[in-house]
């Protein structure tokens, strides 16, 4: 009876179950089955190639050789019989035994059992190619008619080509076999063996289950063995009937557990059919057996989803017939389907499914979606009827991942898993600050939920480390007390529960600035003391300090109050003397208050005498608070505080230049006036101004003070945008004083033209400059016009675009035939393309494609020059100028002259490898030179290192640099990196090297390499790739793994080449990852030949400047470490401004904050030489910051020379979308915009893990190493690398200031595959990160698999098959049968010199880095970002500059995009202006006259200048202004809208100013604009030009606020009112914007607009033109710009777009040549380009000088009034 038994694997069993058995057919029970033994009586000679390399390891090794062992016993081994030879093979093969070396069968098993283990790398292909050259020879025993089989045995892919070989061997009429195991390549073993691949290639899981293939291999063997016998002998019959197989397998009814088997019956007398099976995967094969009569089976209890390979065999009575094949799958356990996870509670959830059929039950499996203990995990079993369960017991707010499988007894079914996050705890809203003075601020929150035990308080200073905390209960308020002034705070509010504490509620405040006191005031004045008094200024005020001083000169003294004191009594005082007196607060944290100042003047001493007695008279009084303000360009106010009112008589106002370069004025003042409006006043001029009481007796005392106009500022923040072919525009800022207007001036500087200049109002600040030349550079100058003068230039350059090709160049030039290409133009519809001859007439000319970048001309004559002219062409016909070459094709070749024999052939330099024409690196070799090389070997070596680096091309600091040191007992520098800049002196270098000779210490010579040679002294350069090749011959002395390991993570690439007696785990553990590719084994020197190709591949691959080798997730991968070449690196982020380094999603991983200064920039040419690869990976690992703008910004671009944009993303914060754009491979620009949930959550606030993988079809978006979205993109033109590389510009920034976004970025890498985001496990992510599939943190103290312990106890003798130690490496013990060696061993002499500890059990030095970090730590529960949590507050530190007093002085908010003007108001019609300003309440202009003598600063215009203000005035007063429009993001023109604006009402009449500016201007002065004056009242008494009268009451109101945009307020007609006689020009009326004071000089007629003189710039008919008489061929017509393709609004940068002609017919006066001599032509300008496509290309420490400069001078005036009048508060005396 024969028994089939199977045992079924577990349901969580291993690959393959150890309890497998298979009980076969034996011909007697209870008996052992014997192992097949082949009785054929063919003879064959068997060559078996056995792979010996490291990856097979010494204890598989061991089973290989079993394996060998039971496949020799099946054959009969004689020698007349069967022959078997073997040969081993790694990284070159070597013979074991010949055919003929041994006679019996007991022989050649002993020497399988001695086979030693060789080691090395694989390499199949020369192995074959060995023993077909070797072993199946004559002279080793192969013999002539006999059949010939090749067994080869390996567990790898090779490292070279195996098919060219394994076609050889089969040719020659040898059958292979191929026996793969673990990680063999089935297809490579496939191409290897013979056919039928069924019966001659097999593949095992592991080395333990290779013994189950034995019986079948025999088999098969012996079966071919003597068929191919047969052959041999000419007897080809087929085999009898009785022994054919049966045929027509077919399987059915599969299930997961079964299928059945069914087969056509063999012919002949069939006993029964045995049927085996078994896994295709690798198992022990089963079998079932039916009589003969029956052609069916159901083959039972098979594993699900598992396909099995069946084999039915027919036997008969004396044999069996060959195998029936075929295979099936068995299908996939049923399994659960629609998981649903619902009615989620803060710990609880419900898990839904809908039930499987037949399942027996069912396993919930579920646990939080984080990194942790794998214990978090919990299990839940049911019944097969239940369908639906509760989680409880969960943890708030967290993501679980639910897994649901359905059991079928001890088998489970496939999984399905859900995810879904429990509520979080609620958290407090709505988070108020009020009552925050300088040291308390009151908190409210609304409360968060009914089951909050309470609150947390966390606070601290927003820049500071100091956290405090306080707990409040359950209320929603609570005043946080003994706070620092100025300070800024973070505050968090944590509601506490039950299961923790929710996510916190942050926001931010700042504290007050410590209050001054109030109040202060004198009183109690006498001639020799007076008393000073004031309010408290809050609580908490320590002491107040005092001081006084006379303003006349003298000492100041000073006195401490304490704080609970208000008034001090100042004694010792001079008598009729003023006093400056100033009180400061003092707090408990030593702040002080601003300064309160108070002038006081002590009585005067006066005495009368009488004939019999003396008197003392009235004491006479000063002013007090004396105070100017309000400065202008030409007045100011002066106010003071009256004292003694009943007994002065009036006020003496005096006023003089501090220069005293003019006379001095008086004004006198009414007893019940207290202020008083000078002007007109020079401007940016020191004037001293004196207030004097005058009594009825005499004079009281003076008190003065000094004031200084404002400057005539000039305009800031030059900016163009708009650039065409023929126009762009310009933009300004407004300077901070009033001005009548701008004058523009342009000129062409690379091309011919004139000056041109126009000019503008005062409510315009940007303009559209037509009609320009094509490609030309132009300067430009914007002055502001006053009344009193003009501004400096403010001046720049700007360029319109180029009509032409650029990188025009000629290539593959032969001698009939040359082509050219070209850089393709953005807008060309078309190119004329034109070639010919410099020599004779010849010519051909053709009209290509506007996508077309090359053309190639044929049919030329031989050794002519030919000159290639390209022109572009627009849609609309225009042409651009044509780009030429010029270039000669080669001449017909001459054949070399025959050179005379030479006796010595000359010295000739190694021919570069193909592979090593790009390579760009810093290569050093690190060469063994101990003892155990030997003289011999190490002439070796340096042959070695002369042929190798013969295959590099350029040597130097424009190619590879090459440095050699060679070590021993220490290592020594050879030559550094920049010593050789050439081939041959290189070469010469190396062949000098003596041989050092010493003991091995590899580890110290490593670290030699890093800190001796690749430094900057040594020749590194920044961004090139960093290799090292370390050559060895032994194992090292000293520990090698913690060097290699920092070199490796500090991106360095290492090769690794071993020989003799190499340790090959030491070897992987020194080289970079993969090892395949960085590590070489060769058995001695003389194999360094075959290695030597494939080495120098490698490096130059590795340095290759288009996509160098770097380390990346613990291998190296081509790419770029984008982080390192923009200097984001721990030891080198200090230098680069505005970036700083905060903690990353571990506190080990390192994250740089990028300030909204920082704006960092490479150029292109350093980080990508070649331009980027077709297909690449952006990967990216950073966070949004509360405080990152809204607009969009460029995460990273690449921009071209002329900073127009070629590749980057663009995340816009606003809208939540994701940008890639590039320029295709016909130079057309094209976008992919993603949007969505997913990318959602970029905006959010948290680290994510960004790729986009580019590829020549399409973009893929990976977030967080899941993908989320794909688009169809074309094929990518490269890049030009004469530009740069931006990190986080703002898309809309302009010039240098404000245009870079914060954010944080803590890594950024280009990897030049596109399947590397499947490949990346996002292991920074906490979320994402899985320990056993992620490389340790930085810094970590981890001991890896690869640390070594101490040598083990020794172990016996051993056989003399291993080769020794070589003394001096220091063995233990010697070779031999010598006593115990290992006891030896540990105790001689021959030990290394200094301790050699072992490397594997403690780490070797302190501890790392973490420790020295760990004050970043105690940022504690609110997690690494402090306090905030996630709102991100590390990264406020700072870094734009001290932190001002808040809300004082402030700019009026950052300046938005570029350009958008918006309807500037236009001044309207001059129409109704209301009724003319009342007349000044300060009477005649009496004796202030007499100073119109120094009008002559306003003689700074010609009367054509002032005709042409005139002019231009009117104009805007009569034309609309231009419209505003939407810049897009690439700032090219879009479709305007005509926006005509209706006149206003007159606004309300200015504030009442003082006379009119008119004071300082001489009688040429420039009118500014007519028609705004008022009525200028009755003409003054001066009659004489130029002299300003003071009656102007009225004032223009220069100084009144310029009221809103529209009408410009009550200024009267637009007529000069009666004008008295000429010089007078009367006080002008009240408008409420500035203007001119009236007409300055000779006035004429009444002014009026005359509307038939206001010329409009190409508008209407008879129009003032332009002088063309000097325009060139490029210039384009005023009307030519047409759409060049639809422009999407949203696209930011899509270039095209145009405006209608009208559109361009520019509201401006047409410009009209400057003067040569005018200085408005000196070239101190500095180039403009447009934001987001040009970009100015002065440094930023330019553009921040000029920035300060601007602040300084806003900052002079302000610090004037600080200066003069701090706080002043009024005496109350």
């Amino acid at each position: 009876m024969q028994v089939c038994v199977s045992v079924r694997a577990c349901l969580w069993g291993s690959l393959l179950c150890l309890a497998l058995v298979s009980v076969f057919p034996q011909p007697a029970q209870g008996q052992a089955e014997e192992l097949f033994q082949c009785t054929t009586t063919a003879n064959a000679d068997i060559v078996i190639l056995v792979d010996g390399s490291w990856s097979i390891g010494r204890i598989n090794f061991r089973l290989v050789r079993m394996f060998l062992e039971n496949l020799v016993k099946a054959f009969a081994v004689e020698f007349d019989k069967t022959r078997i030879g073997l040969a081993q093979y790694s990284g070159d093969p070597r013979i074991e035994w010949h055919l003929n070396a041994h006679t019996t069968k007991a022989s050649v098993i002993d020497a399988v059992k001695n086979l030693p283990y060789k080691g090395g790398n694989t390499l199949t292909g020369l192995a074959l190619t060995y023993i077909m050259e070797n072993s199946f020879k004559p002279e080793s025993g192969s013999r002539a008619g006999v059949p010939k089989i090749g067994i080869l045995i390996t567990d790898g892919k090779s490292q070279d080509d195996v098919i060219p070989p394994a076609r050889s061997l089969k040719e020659a009429g040898i059958e292979l076999f191929a026996i793969g195991v673990k990680n063999a390549d089935e297809n490579e073993l496939k191409a290897i063996a013979s056919p039928p691949q069924e019966t001659h290639v097999y593949n095992v899981a592991d080395f333990s289950v290779m013994s189950d293939i034995v019986e079948g291999l025999t088999r098969t063997v012996c079966e071919r063995v003597e068929q191919l016998d047969k052959t041999l002998k000419g007897d080809t019959r087929p085999p009898s009937a009785p022994m054919a197989p049966p045929s027509d397998l077919v399987t059915s009814d599969i299930t997961a557990r079964s299928f059945q088997v069914t087969w056509t019956h063999a012919p002949g007398l069939v006993e029964k059919y045995r049927v085996v099976y078994y896994p295709a995967s690798g198992g022990q094969p089963e079998e079932k057996v039916v009589h003969g009569t029956e052609n069916t089976v159901m083959l039972n209890y098979l594993n699900s989803l598992t396909e099995y390979q069946v084999a039915v065999f027919a036997v008969y009575r004396s044999s069996a017939s060959e195998a029936l094949r075929g295979s099936a799958t068995t299908l996939a356990l049923p399994m659960v389907n629609f998981l649903e996870l619902f009615d989620m509670t803060h710990s609880t959830m419900r898990v839904r499914w809908k039930t499987a059929a037949g399942a027996s039950g069912y396993m919930i499996l579920y646990a939080p979606l984080t990194e942790g203990d794998t214990a978090d995990e919990k299990e839940v079993k049911v019944a097969d009827n239940v369908s639906e369960v509760e989680l409880e017991g969960l943890t708030p707010d967290t993501e679980y991942t639910v897994t649901v499988y359905a059991l079928y007894g001890e088998e489970a079914s496939d999984p399905i898993t859900n995810q879904e996050t429990t509520l979080p705890l609620t958290p407090a809203r709505n988070l108020r600050f009020s009552d925050v003075d300088h040291s308390s601020a009151r908190l409210t929150w609304d409360a968060a939920s009914r089951k909050v035990n309470g609150y947390r308080i966390m606070y601290v200073k927003t820049n500071g480390v100091q956290t405090n905390e306080v707990d409040v209960g359950r209320v929603t308020s609570w005043l946080l007390r003994n706070l620092t002034s100025l300070t800024e705070y973070t505050v968090a509010i944590f509601a506490v529960y039950d299961e923790g504490q929710a996510e916190p509620l942050t926001d931010s405040f700042t504290t007050k600035s410590v209050p001054e006191p109030l109040g202060l005031r004198s009183s109690d004045v006498s001639t020799e003391s007076f008393r000073v008094s004031w309010q408290h200024a809050a609580s908490d005020v320590v002491l107040y300090r005092l001081t006084w001083t006379a303003m006349k000169g003298g000492d100041t003294e000073e006195s401490l109050v304490n704080g609970n004191m208000n008034s001090y009594l100042i004694t010792g005082l001079r008598p009729s003397t003023e006093y400056e007196v100033t009180l400061e607060a003092v707090y408990r944290d030593e702040a002080e208050s601003d300064t309160v100042i108070l002038t006081e003047s002590t009585a005067e001493r006066t005495t009368t005498v009488a004939t019999t007695t003396s008197t003392t008279a009235a004491p006479r009084y000063g002013v007090r608070n004396l105070q100017i303000n309000e400065e202008t360009t030409f007045s100011m106010q002066v106010s003071w505080q009256m004292t003694d009112t009943r007994n002065i008589r009036h006020y003496r106002l005096t006023y003089v230049t501090s220069k005293g370069d003019r006379a001095e004025e008086t004004r006198t003042v009414p007893t019940g006036q207290s202020s008083l409006l000078l002007q007109p006043l020079l401007s940016d001029t020191e004037y001293r101004v004196t207030v004097t009481s005058v009594y009825h007796d005499g004079d009281g005392p003076s008190v003065t003070r000094v004031g200084r106009t404002l400057p005539l500022s000039a305009p800031r923040s030059l900016r163009v945008s708009e650039e065409w072919y023929n126009r762009f525009r310009i933009s300004w800022d407004v300077p901070p004083s009033p001005t009548m207007g701008y004058r523009v001036v342009y000129q062409p500087l690379s091309g011919p033209g004139p000056a041109l200049e126009t000019f503008v109002g005062e409510d315009v600040n940007t303009m559209l400059i037509v009609n320009l030349l094509s490609g030309t550079e132009y300067s430009v100058k914007v002055i502001a016009s006053y009344t009193t003068g003009s501004s400096e230039a403010l001046s720049g350059r700007a360029k319109t675009l180029y009509l032409g090709v650029t990188n025009l160049t000629p290539y593959q030039v032969r001698m009939t035939s040359m082509c050219a290409q070209w850089q393709p133009h953005r807008h060309a519809s078309s190119y004329k393309v034109v070639i010919e001859s410099l020599s004779s007439s010849q010519k051909q000319e053709t009209k290509l494609g506007g996508g077309t970048t090359r053309h190639c001309f044929n049919n030329l004559k031989a050794n002519n020059q030919y000159k290639i002219s390209v022109s572009s062409q627009l849609q609309d016909g225009t042409e651009g100028p044509a780009v030429t070459v010029i270039e000669k094709t080669l001449p017909v070749p001459t054949p070399a002259p025959t050179r005379p024999p030479t006796t010595t052939p000359l010295p000739t330099i190694p021919v570069a490898k193909e592979v090593c024409k790009a390579a760009k690196a810093d290569l050093v070799f690190l060469v063994d030179g101990s003892w155990s090389i030997g003289d011999e070997n190490f002439l070796k070596i340096i042959g070695f290192l002369y042929s190798t680096t013969g295959a590099l091309d350029r040597i130097g600091p424009d190619g590879t640099q090459v440095a050699i040191a060679q070590f021993s007992d220490d290592a020594r520098t050879e030559f550094k990196l920049n010593s050789y800049g050439n081939k041959e002196r290189l070469l010469d270098a190396i062949t000098r090297i003596s041989y050092k000779g010493g003991n091995t210490k590899t580890g110290r010579a490593i670290q030699h390499v890093k800190e001796n040679i690749f430094t900057v002294e040594g020749g590194v350069r920044r961004g090139i790739p960093k290799v090292l090749v370390v050559l060895t011959d032994g194992r090292s002395q000293d520990d090698v793994n913690k060097v290699s390991k920092e070199i490796q993570l500090e991106g360095y690439i290492v090769f690794a080449i071993g020989f003799a007696d190499a340790d090959y785990g030491e070897l992987v553990s020194i080289a970079s990852k993969p090892s395949e590719r960085h590590v070489f084994f060769v058995d001695d020197l003389d194999a360094f030949k075959k290695i030597e190709e494939k080495l120098v591949t490698f490096v130059c691959e590795a340095a290759s400047a288009t996509c160098p080798s770097v380390p990346m997730s613990g291998s190296t991968t081509p790419g770029f470490r984008m982080m390192e070449l923009f200097g984001l690196m721990e030891n080198r982020y200090g230098n680069v401004a505005g970036v700083s380094m905060v903690p990353g999603t571990f506190n080990t991983f390192p994250c740089f904050h990028l300030h909204s200064n920082a704006l960092l920039a490479q150029p292109t040419r350093y980080i990508h030489p070649e331009g980027l690869p077709s297909d690449y990976t952006i990967s990216l690992l950073f966070r949004l910051l509360p405080d990152t703008p809204q607009e969009p910004f460029a995460l990273w671009e690449i921009l071209n020379k002329d900073n127009e944009p070629l590749v980057g993303v663009i995340l816009d914060n606003g809208g939540k979308t994701l940008t890639f754009f590039n320029n295709d491979y016909r130079g057309e620009f094209q976008t992919v915009t993603f949007e969505g949930p997913d990318i959602k959550k970029l905006f959010y606030g948290s680290f994510h893990k960004l790729h986009i993988a580019i590829s020549k079809t399409s973009a893929r978006v990976i977030l967080d190493c899941k993908l989320v979205a794909e688009k169809t993109i074309s094929a990518a033109g490269n890049i030009t690398t004469d530009g740069l590389e931006v990190l986080g510009r703002m898309v809309r920034s302009r010039g240098n200031r404000d245009n870079s976004a914060p954010f944080q970025l803590q890594s950024f890498d280009i990897v030049c595959s596109t399947s590397w985001a499947g490949r990346d496990k996002c292991c920074e992510l906490p979320a994402l990160r899985k320990e056993v599939d992620c490389p340790a943190m930085p810094k970590a103290c981890t001991c890896t698999q690869d640390s070594k312990g101490p040598p083990g106890p020794a172990g016996p003798p051993g056989g003399p098959g291993i080769r020794g130690a070589r003394g001096d490496r220091g063995e233990p013990g010697p070779v031999g049968l010598v006593g115990p060696v290992g006891d030896t061993g540990v105790a001689g002499a021959q030990g290394p010199p200094g301790p050699q500890g072992p490397s594997g059990r403690t780490i070797i030095g302190p501890p790392g880095g973490p420790g020295q970090r760990g004050e970043k730590g105690e940022a504690g529960q609110p997690g690494t970002q402090g306090v905030p949590g996630s709102a991100g507050a590390p990264g406020r530190e700072g870094q734009a500059g001290p932190r001002g007093l808040p809300g004082k002085d402030g700019p009026p908010g950052r300046q938005g995009p570029s350009g958008t003007i918006g309807t500037p108001g236009a001044p309207g019609a001059p129409g109704s202006s209301g009724p003319p300003g009342k007349q000044g309440e300060l009477g005649p202009p009496g004796p202030a006259g007499g100073k119109g003598e120094r009008g002559e600063r306003g003689d700074l215009q010609s009367a054509a200048s002032v005709q042409a203000i005139a002019r231009q005035v009117c104009e805007q007063l009569i034309q609309s202004h231009m419209a505003r429009y939407n810049s897009i993001l690439n700032h090219v023109p879009s479709q305007p809208v005509s926006i005509r604006t209706v006149p206003g009402p007159p606004g309300e009449p200015g504030r009442q100013g003082s006379a009119g500016p008119q004071g300082e201007q001489g009688p040429p002065g420039r009118p500014g604009f007519p028609g705004t004056n008022g009525e200028n009242g009755q003409p003054g008494a001066r009659g004489l030009p130029g002299e300003k009268g003071e009656k102007g009451a009225q004032g223009v109101g220069v100084q009144g606020p310029r009221g809103p945009q529209g009408a410009p307020g009550a200024t009267g007609q637009g007529r000069t009112g009666t004008q008295g006689a000429p010089g007078r020009p009367g006080n002008p009326g009240t408008p409420g914007r500035p203007g001119v004071p009236g007409a300055v000089g000779l006035a004429g007629p009444p002014g009026y607009c005359d509307q038939n003189s206001c010329v409009g710039y190409n508008v209407g008919e008879g129009g003032e033109v332009t002088d063309r008489s000097a325009v060139p061929a490029v210039q384009l017509p005023s009307n030519t710009y047409q759409n060049y393709g639809e422009m999407e609004e949203d696209d930011p940068y899509r270039y095209g777009g145009g405006y209608p002609s009208e559109y361009y017919q520019p509201n401006y006066p047409a410009p009209r040549p400057v003067a040569p001599d005018d200085p408005a032509l000196s070239l101190d300008d500095v180039e403009l380009r447009s934001p987001g496509i040009h970009r100015s290309t002065r440094s930023l420490a330019e553009g921040a000088v000029e920035a300060e400069g601007g602040r300084r001078e806003e900052k002079t005036g302000l610090k004037r009034r600080l200066k003069r009048g701090a706080k002043k508060m009024p005496g109350t005396n």
